[in-house]
């Protein structure tokens, strides 16, 4: 069971950036990807990078998000530009499964808020 651990949260007005960082106790080797809870709504892929480097995005942050990593830190990076409010809720990693849910027990999350 690996263990993810989010950071890099915080409050940021409309088009500002963030960069969000995922650490991971074991290999990341696999497909990851960035989820987002918005309030009163269910947790969303919003991007995902597959071992040989391929990306998906949603599109509501396509263009504006970037999704790496580095695999000899097992950690998984969310570059956040461009912020909007809707962007607004707790951020999770984790590996990403075929059906695009989490393959392992969710971390605490990081709080990203965007108001002026």
């Amino acid at each position: 069971q690996v263990q993810l651990v989010e950071s890099g949260g915080g409050l940021v007005q409309p088009g500002g950036s963030l960069r969000l960082s995922c650490a991971a106790s074991g290999s990341i080797s696999s497909t990851m990807g960035w989820y987002r809870q918005a309030p009163g709504k269910q947790r969303e892929l919003v991007a995902a990078l597959r071992r040989g480097g391929s990306t998906y995005y949603a599109d509501s942050v396509k263009g504006r998000f970037t999704i790496s990593r580095d695999n000899g830190k097992n950690t998984v990076y969310l570059q956040m530009n461009s912020l909007k409010p809707e962007d607004t809720g707790v951020y999770y990693c984790n590996e990403v499964r075929p059906d695009a849910s989490g393959r392992y027990d969710w971390g605490q999350g990081t709080q990203v808020t965007v108001s002026s």
